[in-house]
């Protein structure tokens, strides 16, 4: 039986990427498959396609929220409607509900719950929360960087196709795509589709607990729609850029096994639209039904996104590889460089 200390490996503190490269496809690339280690960089990414692949990706587009309000720092990860969002505060414990605190263009918030896991119930008193956050919001850049928000941020830390607001983080493994790659993929004959999830809590919440069934993983909303669904069942192969379109497309497999016996004569061998949320946590002994290939940045130690990428590409793959990784002096997390990895047999 795993446990979350076997997820463990040291990283430099040099090797954290704190800003991002001046040109967003200047990152290098580890392609990983089974034992086989090479170094690439990301418009190599291009001659691994091949045509029949789809290559999918989330569009979900972040929004800036960090903000200050009544001296506490605020930082919101789910959206329950349009006006109640769940926030992180430092300082918890100081604040009750039904308090009300007042951000720096004079909106107040009213704490509605409070719940230890996930923070704040917040109930924003105006019209458009997203305005507000445009005016007074910080992009939610990760505490690792040790850094405030950058005027560079608010475009860098957004992918170029990102539309649907409501991610608290970036799907970062899209960063390093520009228009011009995009289309280059389509000119090589793979197919691109852009689902969404909306990054919240469950995608970078650390693991606390030792024993890996006891960590309880936040529920992020996710959409694949009847269309897309078509696309990626027709496909020779799936390529999900990124963790969060990789849990997404297995949730949508799950739901797929979940209802295959009512399916019908409908015919899915992939995954089935799905439009709900998911907590999805895949850990070494899943098995993959709807991705075949996977490029992704790399993860903190411990967390459940480099549990997941060596239940993808095996474990000890994945620990030859970071070691490789930080030899060659690899940029590491949100504005690091990528890895593409495959799909370990099963027999490994």
């Amino acid at each position: 039986m795993l446990h979350t200390s076997d997820f463990d490996f040291e990283l430099p503190a040099e090797l954290i990427a704190s800003h991002p490269l001046h040109d967003r496809d200047a990152s290098r690339m580890l392609v990983v498959d089974g034992e086989n280690i090479h170094d690439k960089h990301i418009r190599d990414f291009l001659d691994y396609l091949k045509p029949g692949d789809v290559v999918v990706f989330n569009n979900s587009r972040v929004i800036p929220g960090r903000f200050d309000a009544s001296g506490y720092e605020i930082t919101l990860h789910t959206a329950v409607d349009d006006k109640t969002w769940w926030g992180l505060c430092k300082k918890f414990n100081k604040i009750n509900i039904d308090d009300t605190l007042t951000m720096d263009d004079d909106t107040t918030i009213t704490v509605v719950d409070k719940d230890f896991e996930s923070g704040l119930l917040l109930k924003f008193n105006c019209d458009n929360v997203f305005d507000v956050l445009n005016r007074v919001g910080k992009m939610p850049l990760p505490p690792y960087m040790k850094r405030e928000e950058e005027t560079e941020d608010r475009e860098r830390y957004q992918t170029v196709y990102a539309q649907p607001l409501g991610s608290m983080a970036a799907p970062t493994a899209g960063l390093h795509f520009t228009d011009e790659l995009l289309q280059e993929i389509e000119n090589r004959g793979a197919k691109i589709v852009k689902i969404t999830l909306h990054v919240g809590a469950g995608t970078w919440m650390p693991v606390k607990t030792e024993d890996l069934s006891q960590h309880k993983m936040h529920s992020e909303w996710c959409c694949i729609t009847p269309e897309q669904a078509d696309i990626i069942n027709n496909a020779t192969r799936v390529i999900a850029v990124g963790t969060t379109s990789m849990r997404t497309l297995e949730s949508a497999h799950q739901l797929m096994l979940k209802n295959i016996g009512n399916l019908g004569r409908v015919k899915y061998n992939r995954v089935m639209p799905i439009c709900q949320t998911t907590d999805i946590f895949i850990t070494p002994g899943y098995e993959f039904g709807a991705v075949d290939v996977l490029l992704t940045n790399f993860h903190l130690p411990k967390s459940t996104l480099f549990m997941l990428v060596s239940a993808f590409a095996g474990l000890e793959n994945m620990k030859d590889a970071y070691k490789h990784a930080v030899d060659e002096k690899y940029r590491f997390f949100s504005y690091g460089d990528c890895c593409l990895l495959f799909k370990k047999n099963k027999e490994e």
